[in-house]
Order: C-alpha cells, then sequence, then structure tokens
C-alpha cells in the first residue's frame, strides 16, 4: 500500500505522484527529522551514562556528609536549618566549608540547629521543623530534588508557601536560599540539561513569588550557563559527583547569602 504523503483538493499525492524534485526534498526532510532524532536520543543516552558514572560519588559523599551545628553556652542570635542534601553541606570537604560552617565561623555567638536532609523535598521540610521552638532566622537550603524529581509546579509552589508559612511562625526572618541552575551541572548534558533548566527556572520563579508573597528574603543564584561559575569552572565548583558545591562552591553561595539577605 503507497503511503498517503497529504490530501490536496480531495486528491491522495504519494510518492508516485512526485516530481524527481520533490521526492528529493521528501527524502532530504525525513533524513533531517532522523538525525534530529537521533541527536536527542544520544544526548539522553550520553547524560543517563554520565549521571550513572557520577552515583557512586553522590552515594559515598552522602555517607560521609555530616550537618554543621552550633551550640554556644549564651547565644547571641538562634538560627534553624532546613532543607536538603546542600543544607547538610554534602560535598563540602568537612562540615566546616559547608553554608552552616561558614555561618559559624563569622558569628561563633550564633546558635545554629540544622535539621536539613539529604534527599529533601520542600514538601518534606515540615517534618524538620521543631514544633515549640523560637528562632530569630529560618533558613531554608532546598529545592534541587523537586527540580531533579519531577514536582509539579502547582504542587511545589504550594508546598513552598506551606514552609513558609511554617517558618513564620517560629521566626521574625525567614531566607530562601535554592539552589542555582541545576542544568549548568557537568553531570548532565543536552538535551536533558535544557529540561532540567527550564525546571530550575520554574523552581526559582516559584520561590520568588512566594518571597515577595510573604516578606521572606530570596537568595537568588541563578545563572545562565554563560555567566554561571558553576558551569564555567566546572572542576573547581563542584565536588566529585557534579551535583553538590565543593568548598569553593559553597563559598560562593555563603557570599551570595552574606550580600543579598545581609546575614
Amino acid at each position: 500500500m503507497r503511503a498517503v504523503l497529504w490530501r490536496l483538493h480531495g486528491r491522495s499525492v504519494t510518492l508516485r505522484h512526485l516530481s524527481d524534485r520533490e521526492r528529493r526534498m521528501h527524502h532530504r526532510s525525513k533524513k533531517s527529522l532522523v538525525f534530529a532524532l537521533l541527536a536527542v536520543t544520544a544526548g539522553v543516552l550520553m547524560s543517563s551514562g554520565c549521571a550513572l558514572s557520577k552515583l557512586k560519588n553522590t552515594e559515598q559523599l552522602l555517607a560521609r556528609s555530616e550537618a554543621f551545628q552550633a551550640r554556644p553556652p549564651q547565644p547571641t542570635q538562634r538560627l534553624l536549618i532546613i532543607g536538603d542534601s546542600t543544607g547538610v553541606g554534602t560535598g563540602a570537604s568537612t562540615p566546616k566549608t559547608s553554608v552552616a560552617g561558614l555561618i559559624a565561623a563569622d558569628h561563633p555567638d550564633w546558635l545554629i540547629d540544622n535539621r536539613a536532609v539529604n534527599g529533601a523535598k520542600f514538601a518534606d521540610l515540615a517534618g524538620q521543623m521543631p514544633m515549640a521552638e523560637r528562632y530569630d532566622t529560618v533558613l531554608i537550603i532546598c529545592g534541587g530534588n523537586d527540580v531533579l524529581r519531577f514536582t509539579d509546579g502547582d504542587a511545589l509552589k504550594q508546598s513552598i508557601a506551606d514552609v513558609v508559612q511554617r517558618s513564620t511562625a517560629i521566626a521574625s526572618r525567614v531566607i530562601l536560599l535554592p539552589p542555582g541552575n541545576v542544568g549548568n551541572s557537568p553531570s548532565f548534558y543536552p538535551p536533558w540539561s535544557w529540561w532540567i533548566t527550564s525546571r530550575s527556572k520554574t523552581m526559582h520563579a516559584a520561590v520568588r513569588e512566594v518571597a515577595a508573597a510573604t516578606g521572606a528574603v530570596y537568595v537568588n543564584l541563578y545563572q545562565d550557563h554563560a555567566n554561571d561559575p558553576f558551569a564555567q569552572d566546572p572542576d573547581r565548583m563542584n565536588a566529585a559527583d557534579g551535583v553538590h558545591p565543593s568548598d569553593a562552591g559553597y563559598a560562593l553561595w555563603y557570599r551570595s547569602l552574606r550580600t543579598l539577605a545581609a546575614l
């Protein structure tokens, strides 16, 4: 049976009706489509293969990560940190070079209660919050797992709003520190990285909207590939798994936190 290419004035047009030039153009179009599909497939396979090769490094980093805590005898400020592995400081060489550790170095008289958990999403953060304690500041370091684990946009915004509302009930100040452009991770290749970048934009838009509506402070780490130090200097800024920040990466996060949130 001849394949019908299209219908023209009620007449079925097949390859037999085409001129030699039209046939060549038709075959060329089919080849272009095939090559495009192959390129997309190759990109997905390369990205998946790279991610799998980094999985062992990630597991090792998670296994040895430890959330930094500080308990001075007479604290002048009380800080609660909740979040995911970047709140824990996974990827840092020691807890002291995580965001929490860097805060403690500048503020040795602050109590730092770090309840972040590896793998957490925004929807999980309510379970990290104490029931009957008060703080001066709640620092929320989260968002990467929502990007990578397909959290729906509306559900994500609701989860962010919920955790900010809970935070304002126990602290006078709330700071949101989501990761930057996760699609710029050297572990991901196009087209997978393009999709992750799109999801990162969605996540940041949700955080920005909630912060504007609630008075929370939003620390924007998002950068396009051309301007992102994590993309331009990946070996220095990323940990061994290519996903979590290194000591230098966390130092950059902390500088942004100190500048944009006056912490």
